[in-house]
């Protein structure tokens, strides 16, 4: 674990704890780091989960399949962040989402019945930890709403447009990147991939916006209003 001490220090669930501190907290909460290749699925759907997940390398996708087999993307985990965690401390029997990697992976997982129990020694970190716990999914919701909001618009013009605001918002910056490729990107959104490229490019037509492959820039201009 030592490769990954510099990750691990910005992992948002150990802030607050010095970085001599989280070697030892780590084997207090049994952590066990496991390798993955692309495309593996770490969670199935449908499974009991009692542990919760830390992306070391790579990325994690988390999605839902409806009965037909259409998939939503709900969300992309990068670096440093966490996944399963609300399943995980919520006992959760019947998991309704999935998690697999994007790419080669290696991530960390904790059980999170050793969080929140604070073990035999007694240590400090556990009420730090559980405090970073709830700032974690709180934090979450507020992001899952601010996705409701976007998929909640009526027409695939809106939805991309809400999208990409918000994107550029985050940034700061008119100019950005997104992370999701075409099919990602209409799977998160809820939209046909034919539907949502050729909504793309009528605003570049009209001048709202510029793109290539997953780059995009906003431009100053009247949106019309879809039909």
């Amino acid at each position: 674990m030592k490769n990954y001490l510099d990750v691990l220090k910005t992992v948002p669930l150990f802030k607050g704890i010095e970085e001599e501190n989280i070697q030892p907290l780590l084997s207090c909460l049994s952590a066990q780091p496991i390798h993955f290749e692309k495309e593996q699925t770490v969670f199935s759907g449908g499974e009991n989960i009692k542990r919760f997940g830390i992306v070391l390398s790579g990325q994690v996708q988390v999605v839902q399949d409806d009965y037909y087999g259409n998939r939503n993307i709900l969300g992309q985990i990068d670096i440093g962040n966490l996944f399963g965690e609300s399943f995980a401390c919520a006992e959760t029997k019947t998991l309704p989402i999935r998690v697999i990697t994007t790419t080669t992976s290696d991530l960390l997982f904790i059980d999170c019945h050793r969080l929140a129990v604070p073990c035999t020694r007694a240590c400090s970190f556990h009420s730090k930890l559980i405090q970073n716990m709830l700032r974690i999914i709180s934090m979450k919701n507020i992001s899952l709403t601010k996705k409701i909001e976007v998929i909640s618009k009526r027409t695939t013009r809106e939805k991309l447009l809400a999208f990409l605001s918000t994107e550029a918002k985050r940034v700061g910056c008119s100019r950005f990147c997104i992370s999701f490729n075409r099919q990602e990107l209409a799977d998160y959104l809820s939209v046909e991939r034919s539907a949502m490229s050729a909504e793309l490019s009528r605003l570049r037509d009209e001048g709202v916006l510029k793109f290539h492959k997953n780059q995009f820039e906003l431009l100053q201009g009247t949106v019309r209003p879809s039909v």
